[in-house]
């Protein structure tokens, strides 16, 4: 029987760190899944799911946390076996001038109705024209399959002009996006 294992690590970023991961592994019996890995600020940062025989768990795991001798912070946890719930794919993208709270107020908006942020991607860049910071996000979101995308849209669209930011809300299967402002 297989089990998930969730690694996440963060440090010093170098050369090789993520080869070194991927060798302890491998070496542990564990098959290397997904991924998701940054560096931010020098650091490194990531999580990987990985696959094991159930009888290796602990062997995998042992080596994993060697990796907390190279500098690392590592937190191990086996993945659980509860059944997912039905969720509609969306899609969010937003631009505009930063300031802090955009994540924390879209965030609050989006657990009112019960969505689930799947991934998220953000970057702060100076704009094209005037070279102010801009913030821009991506984030997948696990819609409840009861909620009406107008609903969501309707409270994200009031907050998007609050905020004075453009919001673009869609599923992915379909085209084209229209912009909420």
């Amino acid at each position: 029987m297989k089990t998930s294992v969730i690694l996440t690590l963060i440090g010093p970023d170098r050369p090789g760190l993520v080869s070194a991961v991927a060798a302890r592994a491998r070496a542990a019996g564990g098959n290397w899944l997904e991924s998701r890995m940054t560096q931010l600020a020098g650091q490194f940062a990531g999580v990987v799911l990985l696959e094991v025989e159930a009888e290796a768990v602990d062997g995998l795991e042992a080596a994993l946390r060697d990796l907390e001798g190279d500098g690392l912070q590592v937190h191990i946890q086996r993945g659980s076996e509860l059944p997912p719930t039905a969720r509609r794919a969306v899609e969010l993208d937003l631009i505009g001038h930063d300031r802090p709270g955009i994540v924390q107020d879209i965030t609050a908006v989006l657990s009112r109705h019960g969505v689930s942020v799947e991934t998220l991607e953000t970057a702060c860049e100076p704009g094209s024209m005037t070279g102010e910071p801009m913030f821009r996000a991506k984030a997948r979101l696990g819609v409840p399959e009861g909620l009406g995308l107008d609903t969501l849209q309707d409270d994200l669209e009031a907050l998007a002009n609050e905020l004075m930011v453009d919001l673009e809300l869609h599923d992915p299967l379909e085209e084209p996006p229209e912009a909420v402002a």
